[in-house]
């Protein structure tokens, strides 16, 4: 789990908050200087906290809780998280599959509960969009609808959440053949921004329910079925083979990729392709 740090763009209130800050951080700062006693230098201090937030448009309670009042600009309308917004996910795993078969299971959305134990359901909509519920900290569900807006054949699936989410986020999952012909490599990258910010983040993580630590499971989960051919399509072992177990070590071969700010262009990064 990384929480985004950018310092560019960073601007997560309006212009108004911006000018009534600086009004209200002068004439504190003001104040705090005329009492001159110690109540005077805290208010100064808080002025001037005022100040700073009203130039640089910058609150850092607001970064904190995952709110942003400013508009999100260019291509609001497909952003889902903002570029400095959220927490950003990488996870690799290799699976010994071919690349179109791994492919071809993620075209079905039905059968991600399968391996994605938080995952309640997933229903498919209209076309590409889909529904779905997924279980939260202390016994709750969230919900939301999501749009699969860039798809390449044997290579890549990116989505994003639509207004409306209980939780927005973005992401896609990379395929590649993995060296030594050992399978396919498969990248999951996701951004999303939890609903009460990185306070949210760490609450959750306290839970065991935080999305870093559910990815990691899901995908040992998908490799060991897949590999295993317990997934099932239609009533039939993905792959026609016999269902078995597998010993828990051949199904934990992880590639955990760091994120840079490189790799996650203006908004909605995992989403985006050069």
């Amino acid at each position: 789990m990384e929480f985004i740090t950018h310092h560019r763009h960073a601007v997560n209130i309006t212009k108004a908050e911006r000018v009534i800050s600086v009004i209200g951080g002068s004439l504190l700062t003001f104040e705090g200087t005329r009492r001159r006693s110690a109540g005077g230098v805290l208010l100064a201090l808080a002025g001037s906290e005022l100040i700073r937030r009203g130039i640089t448009g910058q609150c850092y309670v607001s970064k904190a809780l995952g709110v942003r009042t400013a508009p999100k600009g260019q291509g609001a309308e497909t952003t889902s998280v903002p570029y400095e917004l959220g927490i950003r996910v990488d996870r690799s795993i290799t699976i010994n599959r071919p690349r179109a078969e791994v492919y071809g299971f993620f075209r079905n959305l039905s059968t991600f509960p399968q391996f994605m134990k938080h995952v309640e359901s997933v229903q498919e909509t209209d076309g590409n969009r889909s529904h779905w519920v997924v279980r939260a900290p202390a016994g709750s569900t969230v919900e939301w609808d999501a749009v699969i807006h860039n798809r390449i054949e044997n290579e890549l699936v990116a989505w994003r959440t639509l207004p409306g989410a209980d939780v927005d986020h973005a992401g896609s999952v990379w395929f590649k053949d993995a060296p030594g012909g050992r399978g396919t490599e498969i990248t999951v990258e996701l951004q999303y921004n939890p609903p009460t910010g990185m306070l949210g983040a760490l609450w959750a993580k306290l839970w065991g329910e935080e999305p870093t630590q559910q990815i990691e499971d899901d995908l040992r989960s998908l490799k060991q079925m897949l590999e295993a051919g317990e997934v099932t399509t239609g009533g039939q072992p993905m792959g026609g083979k016999p269902r078995v177990t597998r010993p828990e070590s051949s199904a934990r071969e992880w590639t955990v990729q760091q994120a840079s700010e490189e790799s996650f262009p203006a908004s909605d990064a995992p989403a985006f392709t050069p």
